[in-house]
């Protein structure tokens, strides 16, 4: 699902990945773990596309996607990826149904298709009474919950999550842990998880740990 070959990123004079090889398998859940400034939540905006490698390649779902431009790439990412992260970002002005229908507009999904995957995630989730909050009107659980129906709304190849239950109680981090593989066994999909949570990690089907800009 996910082939990364060579990749190296820089910002200015300092060299944050030092050539990164990761080969992830579909339906596979991993973890990326290690120290700050070991360039996990970089290695993690590249695979997701948000940012781009100064060289190598990378393959997701068979497409190789440093060969696209910024408009096919932005079609494939709101398409195959999905992001969770630890802060939600969720937009305050929406309600929970709004903000979690918003990739599927963006994807020019029929509204009332829109409107019914919606709903089913909420479901899903346990939160189809929080419909019509907005975020602040949320615990901080339920929020972590309707970012997660946003990023699985197109039904994505991959799922990426940067530190998701980083700003989480223990029994919601534990509800959201559970969660991931829910999905991967409802939808098969493939995750990859940065955290810094050792419990999550070690549940993961493989934990790869990053130091000084490489995969030890």
């Amino acid at each position: 699902m996910i082939k990364a070959e060579n990749i190296c990123k820089s910002y200015s004079q300092l060299q944050v990945l030092k050539g990164i090889n990761l080969n992830i398998n579909k339906g596979e859940i991993v973890a990326i773990v290690g120290a700050s400034g070991a360039g996990k939540t970089t290695l993690l905006q590249i695979l997701g596309t948000l940012d781009k490698a100064d060289t190598g390649t990378l393959l997701i779902n068979e497409q190789l996607v440093n060969k696209l431009n910024d408009k096919k790439l932005s079609d494939f990412r709101n398409k195959n990826i999905g992001f969770i992260f630890q802060f939600h970002q969720l937009l305050p002005e929406f309600t929970a149904l709004e903000n979690v229908m918003i990739p599927a507009w963006i994807a020019k999904t029929n509204e009332a298709e829109a409107n019914k995957k919606a709903l089913e995630l909420f479901e899903y989730l346990g939160i189809k009474d929080r419909i019509t909050h907005k975020p602040s009107e949320l615990s901080g659980g339920e929020q972590q919950r309707v970012a997660v129906a946003r990023a699985i709304i197109n039904n994505p190849a991959v799922l990426l999550a940067d530190e998701p239950s980083g700003n989480l109680d223990s029994a919601s981090a534990q509800s959201l842990h559970d969660l991931f593989f829910d999905l991967r066994n409802k939808f098969n999909q493939t995750i990859v998880i940065v955290t810094h949570n050792e419990e999550l990690a070690n549940r993961c089907d493989r934990k790869l740990t990053m130091k000084d800009g490489l995969i030890i």
